[in-house]
Order: structure tokens, then C-alpha cells, then sequence
């Protein structure tokens, strides 16, 4: 499959995501589009980039696909090839991971369900033997 989207989308890219990037294996960038009310951000990620293993406490997320190819997988179960327009409900209390194919830019809106106590636990890395095995 040919892949174009070079990272630059729909949604602005934003910076360097310096303030999250200890849990993620690779580079991504975060550009905040609301954080009030519902918080929804544009994350984009280089080419390999993929986040930690994480669950979110209470509320749960939402992604939309918006650009290239990524993965998605939550714990015990097969990965999901994810493309533009796919959509992703994340109940709460899911361990799991998100991020780009080897061979592709990959972005997604980011939407957190609010809900009261809300939090993100960070458990651990994506492997590289977990993450090799995809494609």
C-alpha cells in the first residue's frame, strides 16, 4: 500500500511532545486542540513510533484515525491495523498501546471521556518483539 501522508494533516502537527515522551518508544508530537470541557489532541507520530502500555482510569478515550497507518492493540488480544476514518473506543480500565507502522507517519485525534478522578497509568514499554511481530 502507498503511503503519502507525511505527517502533516488534517490538524496542525504541534511541537515535540517533550512533556510525554519518556513513554513513548520514538518521536511524537502533540498539539493541543480543546482543554475545555473535553480534552482532544492531535498526536502524531514518526515512522516506529508507538506509546507505552497504558490504561486509563475512569473516563476511558476515544481515537479518530486521521492520517497514514498505526496500530492499536489492547492486552491479550491481536492488533488492529488502524488507517483514516477508523474509530477507536477505548473502555476505561484497558490496558493498551497505540502507534505508527514501521513503514508510516501515523496521527490520530485523541479524545479523553471525561469523567471525575479521571487518570492515565503508564505500565510499561511496547517491546520490540511485540512490536517486530506486526508486520
Amino acid at each position: 500500500m502507498s503511503n503519502t501522508f507525511d505527517g502533516e494533516g488534517l490538524f496542525p502537527k504541534g511541537e515535540k511532545n517533550e512533556a510525554f515522551a519518556k513513554y513513548f518508544t520514538g518521536t511524537s508530537y502533540l498539539e493541543m486542540l480543546s482543554t475545555e470541557g473535553v480534552f482532544i489532541a492531535n498526536v502524531t507520530f514518526e515512522p516506529g513510533c508507538r506509546n507505552w502500555w497504558h490504561i486509563h482510569h475512569e473516563g476511558g478515550q476515544i481515537l479518530l484515525v486521521t492520517g497514514g497507518r498505526g496500530w492499536y492493540q489492547e492486552a491479550g488480544k491481536p492488533a488492529r491495523e488502524l488507517h483514516p476514518g477508523n474509530v477507536v473506543n477505548i473502555p476505561p480500565e484497558t490496558k493498551h498501546w497505540h502507534g505508527a507502522a514501521k513503514d508510516s507517519w501515523f496521527a490520530h485525534v485523541a479524545v479523553e471521556v471525561p469523567a471525575e478522578d479521571r487518570s492515565n497509568e503508564w505500565v510499561a514499554p511496547v517491546t520490540d518483539e511485540e512490536y517486530d511481530a506486526l508486520d
